[in-house]
């Protein structure tokens, strides 16, 4: 049995626990790879403080016999040019990011897989500073080096498992999506697994120090580390795990009012309950953050959504029959009717039924809700419909709450709690009730 230094979140009192941690040992620092993207070729420049000039490296497939690695130099760094980033999300854009540690290119077929080799202690510090802005407050920026460092190490341990299950049957479609199971390397650098920007993001002294002051903790809940998930905004109140990926209940992860008394959840499974909280504004962490907060916590690309505790969207019932084959492939018509027919804890819709003027079809989970009724995705699958009209030219108005599952940490909701004095501790006692913090490695 390994033993852990574990300090629990509700008695901040350290104590011994025993608890498992897979292939992972104590007292060392895992090394991880990053994938950045796979390209037909890219473009490298090499900054060596101790050379005047920088080395710019233009590589295609056919330069690569199978891998090649290129060290940064001491006190330099590598930068890739035109990363893509929010890839198929409505902030899609490209940039050019700096890496420390090495970057290996394997050669797939006709393209080049680029690949970033680093200590994880110093990807947090980019990981917490690529998910939101360098200047949140100490609280936050703590709070999410935990949570960040929590599912890296949870995704390692679980490797092998699929990150996307799909069961078909007559009429209905289920598809939850988890973490990529790469292949090639342990993460991707974009949201499907953490966003990665390199020291492109690292930009002030306090990222540096939240990693360091909490460095090796991780949450953990009977006896093994959390798979600690967070979104930008659970629109009031957190969503459950299972509503979201596999269906395996996770205690840590229960659906909770994002506020600060501990108000019992309204039933937001029914939906007319769920249409009132919705179409509603209840207060909440999230609810009202200040322009200072969202700008100490948003990355500016993050900032040009404004509407996320409360959002609409409208569509003409023809242009969202077209749009629906297009994400999924299925013609039904003109749109008729969006019927929720499963919601979660948040309101979220897990099950949806999609009638058509030809055909309907009942999709979920909430992911494959949000990516098939917008030309990105939703907000989220908290929302509600409105039909004015009949026939193709009908509108159809969805009005919905939050940005992102819901399910764990609400970054919004924890810079509020950030900058109103609360500490890490009391951040992640409040969306991951019931966990330790527990020291890994130092």
């Amino acid at each position: 049995m390994k033993l852990f230094r574990t300090l629990s979140i509700s008695s901040v009192a350290f104590l011994l626990a025993g608890c498992s941690s897979g292939d992972h040992v104590i007292g060392t620092v895992p090394t991880i790879s990053v994938g950045l993207m796979t390209v037909p070729e890219v473009t490298l420049v090499v900054s060596d403080p101790k050379v005047a000039e920088c080395d710019t490296l233009r590589l295609s497939a056919a330069d690569v016999d199978s891998c090649m690695t290129i060290s940064s130099p001491s006190g330099g760094n590598i930068r890739v040019v035109d990363v893509t980033i929010g890839v198929g999300f409505h902030w899609e854009q490209q940039e050019t990011q700096a890496f420390e540690g090495d970057i290996r290119l394997l050669r797939k077929g006709n393209d080049l897989v680029v690949i970033n080799d680093i200590d994880i202690e110093r990807y947090l510090e980019s990981v917490i500073s690529s998910e939101m802005s360098a200047n949140s407050s100490e609280a936050l920026l703590k709070a999410h080096a935990v949570i960040s460092r929590s599912w890296l190490i949870s995704q390692l341990d679980r490797r092998g498992r699929k990150a996307e299950i799909r069961a078909e049957q007559p009429g209905e479609v289920t598809v939850w999506y988890d973490r990529d199971d790469h292949d090639l390397f342990d993460v991707c650098a974009d949201d499907h697994c953490q966003r990665y920007q390199g020291i492109t993001r690292r930009t002030n002294d306090a990222v540096v120090e939240a990693v360091k002051s909490t460095r090796g903790l991780v949450l953990t809940y009977d006896g093994e580390v959390c798979d600690a998930r967070f979104s930008k905004c659970c629109g009031g109140v957190t969503e459950e795990f299972e509503n979201c990926w596999e269906p395996d209940h996770k205690s840590y992860l229960e659906a909770r009012c994002d506020s600060p008394e501990p108000l019992p959840v309204p039933d937001l499974t029914e939906n007319e309950a769920a249409r009132e909280w919705i179409e509603a504004r209840p207060d909440a962490f999230c609810a009202n953050p200040s322009a200072d907060v969202l700008a100490a916590v948003l990355n500016s690309y993050d900032r040009a959504t404004t509407d996320f505790y409360r959002w609409t969207v409208s569509y003409r019932a023809d242009s969202l029959g077209s749009l629906f084959e297009r994400r999924t492939g299925r013609s039904l018509g003109y749109i008729r009717e969006l019927r929720p027919l499963q919601r979660g804890k948040s309101g979220r819709i897990v099950r949806l039924m999609v009638a058509g003027s030809q055909d309907s079809i009942i999709i979920g989970k909430e992911l494959e809700i949000r990516r098939s009724l917008s030309p990105s995705h939703l907000y989220s699958s908290a929302f509600t419909v409105a039909i004015d009209g009949d026939g193709p030219d009908a509108m159809i108005t969805l009005h919905g709450a939050g940005w992102g599952h819901g399910v764990g940490l609400c970054q919004i909701g924890a810079a509020v709690m950030g900058s109103s004095g609360y500490s890490f501790e009391e951040i992640l006692s409040h969306y991951f009730p019931g966990s330790n913090l527990t020291l890994l490695y130092q």
